[in-house]
């Protein structure tokens, strides 16, 4: 019985060179093929590196007539190492597909691990970084980009957005428009290169410095998740809240849960008030 290869995903640098681990290099060295987003810019990092590993080009245009032939390869037992052009592969790019053809064909994949701009941006943007979500690309125009926006206006884990420099002011626009002026972001441009750079301030003071000073460089976006500032609503109003919701067959509890959430106040103190509610009528 013939043993199939492995598909390794292999993290390569973002901008500096030096970025690789020592396990990288090593299985580029001893891999059959390298199936690269772009071979030519791949070539660069493997003459780096003295690497003489053949390469195929797997990118979005091609990934349908290249996953067979790829899969076919591993099932003959060859060994692939995918690369994107910058981090890890399978992140917003066509990997996802192999991976997903590799995994019902029941072929062994295994993650190289190295540079991800994402996880770069956000430990030195200054923003909260124990929760976060990772939105890639935003939808680039239309019905789709609005409700995407609109969903991530009330979002309250950091938020981290890729950016090309062309589209940038627009991107930032947008976000003024849907989460506010006076949201804070972390813009990190050039991340690991020679003119790496970042932007710390408002959306409002981003447009403005974006606006005199022009994009350069690929963008990675690291915004403030949204804060919910509880409603202010007197003790009057809330306990004829607490007895409309009673009246209406509720619990105590349930009527609590749900104005703790409608207001952002405390649950358990909206239900010590109904309790206090309770011993007034008896």
């Amino acid at each position: 019985m013939s043993t199939t290869g492995t598909l390794y995903l292999v993290a390569t640098p973002i901008g500096n060179l030096e970025d690789i681990t020592f396990r990288a290099v090593r299985i580029l060295q001893e891999a059959d093929l390298i199936a690269a987003e772009d071979t030519r810019h791949t070539g660069k990092l493997l003459h780096h590196y003295q690497i003489e590993t053949p390469q195929l080009s797997y990118h979005e245009h091609n990934a349908q007539a290249r996953i067979p032939q790829l899969i076919e390869k591993l099932q003959a037992g060859q060994t692939i190492a995918l690369v994107s052009d910058a981090g890890m592969p399978g992140i917003s790019d066509p990997g996802y597909e192999l991976v997903c053809a590799c995994t019902e064909a029941g072929i062994v994949i295994s993650p190289i691990p190295g540079p991800v701009a994402v996880v770069s941006a956000i430990a030195a943007s200054a923003l909260p970084s124990d929760r976060f979500t990772f939105e890639g690309f935003l939808p680039v125009k239309g019905k789709a980009r609005a409700e995407r926006l609109t969903q991530l206006a009330t979002e309250p884990r950091t938020m981290v957005l890729y950016e090309s420099p062309h589209r940038l002011l627009k991107t930032l626009t947008d976000l003024q428009t849907h989460l506010g002026g006076e949201r804070r972001v972390t813009l990190a441009r050039e991340l690991t290169k020679r003119y790496e750079e970042f932007w710390r301030g408002t959306v409002e003071d981003a447009i403005e410095h974006f606006t005199v000073t022009e994009p350069r460089g690929e963008f990675t976006i690291a915004i403030a998740g949204h804060i919910h500032t509880p409603k202010t609503i007197s003790e009057a109003d809330l306990i004829q809240q607490l007895e409309t919701l009673i009246s209406q067959g509720l619990s105590p509890s349930k009527a609590s849960r749900q104005l703790a959430q409608a207001t952002g106040l405390s649950k358990r103190e909206i239900y010590q008030l109904s309790l206090t509610m309770k011993q007034e009528e008896e």
